[in-house]
């Protein structure tokens, strides 16, 4: 329960006639005792990804305690809640031809509720029968570093027979950001110092057509990094029997890194054994996983444990632990 006590010459604590109800409900707008709200995001921009989605994005909102946690709205409508290291969401099922107003709240871990950000509009379009030709490739890509954490990326507009409404920017196999169809360039942030990347650009139209990939950038930010903090944290592993065989089973915190951790790679006896990938819902505070390693017992296994990150590079492996199959 949320409150704020309005002091009328006495110290009453609790919800008397003296007592301004602020929020006494799970989630409020408003701290108690000192405590401190979020600030309200900026930086908010919403684009039309497609005839029936649009691309809300935001920048990150620094509080104490930290934020925990981001709402989406559509008008007054909550339509997702995304954990504080997602900082990009693609609003579905929308109708085509329909103007949208959105904005974003922030959620600290004392679960108090900040203020809204300011109103973006976004317009769906209209809906393409039968559209499956695709834009063509964005051309002339370029990028440029700038500091340790971010790369500057450009290209020349892709062109479409109705319209292109978003460009995905790839890095590697996996899409990391998005902006409008109206855009040419972009930063993009939250990466690591002295990493090696392979930056794409690929248009998209408003069936959901994507071009064939831009020509690759590749840039290394400066610096240096070991890995270790993105490294999976408390890596654990045991054994157990079931139906005559066994199973390792797993257990780890995953990273802590600027974006959600969706996909691992895990090792057993040196050897890549299985790849994890997350669907909707990924882990964020402890994940657990078990696999099959065989009948034997009293065998040794060595296993540890690796995440994708956000930024589409492998993050450091976790310390590799050995676990046996015992009776």
């Amino acid at each position: 329960m949320r409150r704020v006590v309005l002091l009328l010459r006495t110290a009453a604590t609790t919800c008397a006639a003296v007592t301004l109800l602020a929020s006494c409900a799970r989630g409020g707008s408003d701290a108690d005792d000192g405590g401190r709200l979020p600030g309200a995001p900026v930086g908010v921009t919403a684009a039309a990804g497609s005839a029936t989605s649009v691309h809300v994005m935001w920048n990150a909102v620094s509080a104490d305690p930290p934020v925990t946690a981001y709402e989406v709205y559509r008008g007054t409508t909550k339509v997702q809640e995304v954990p504080a290291a997602e900082r990009m969401v693609d609003v579905i099922r929308l109708s085509p031809s329909t103007a949208y107003v959105f904005s974003v709240r922030a959620r600290s871990g004392d679960d108090l509720l900040g203020p809204r950000s300011t109103e973006v509009r976004a317009t769906t379009p209209a809906a393409v029968a039968a559209d499956a030709k695709p834009p063509t490739r964005p051309g002339a890509t370029r990028g440029k570093t700038v500091g340790s954490r971010a790369v500057q990326l450009s290209w020349s507009a892709s062109k479409d027979d109705w319209a292109v409404l978003s460009y995905d920017v790839y890095q590697g196999t996996s899409k990391i950001h998005s902006v409008g169809g109206n855009q040419t360039a972009t930063v993009v942030t939250g990466l690591r110092p002295g990493t090696r990347y392979a930056f794409t650009v690929r248009a998209r139209d408003a069936a959901d057509n994507l071009s064939p990939p831009g020509a690759t950038v590749r840039l290394t930010t400066p610096g240096s990094d070991d890995g270790k903090d993105t490294a999976p944290i408390a890596f654990r592993a045991s054994t157990h029997r079931a139906d005559g065989a066994y199973y390792i089973d797993l257990a780890w915190v995953p990273p802590r890194t600027d974006g959600v951790v969706t996909e691992y790679e895990i090792r057993l006896d040196g050897q890549t054994a299985t790849s994890l990938v997350y669907g909707g819902n990924p882990p964020r505070d402890k994940a657990t996983y078990s696999f099959y390693v065989g009948r034997d017992a009293g065998v040794s296994h060595r296993v540890r444990i690796r995440a994708k990150l956000p930024d589409g590079t492998w993050g450091g492996f976790s310390p590799e632990v050995t676990c046996t199959t015992t009776p």
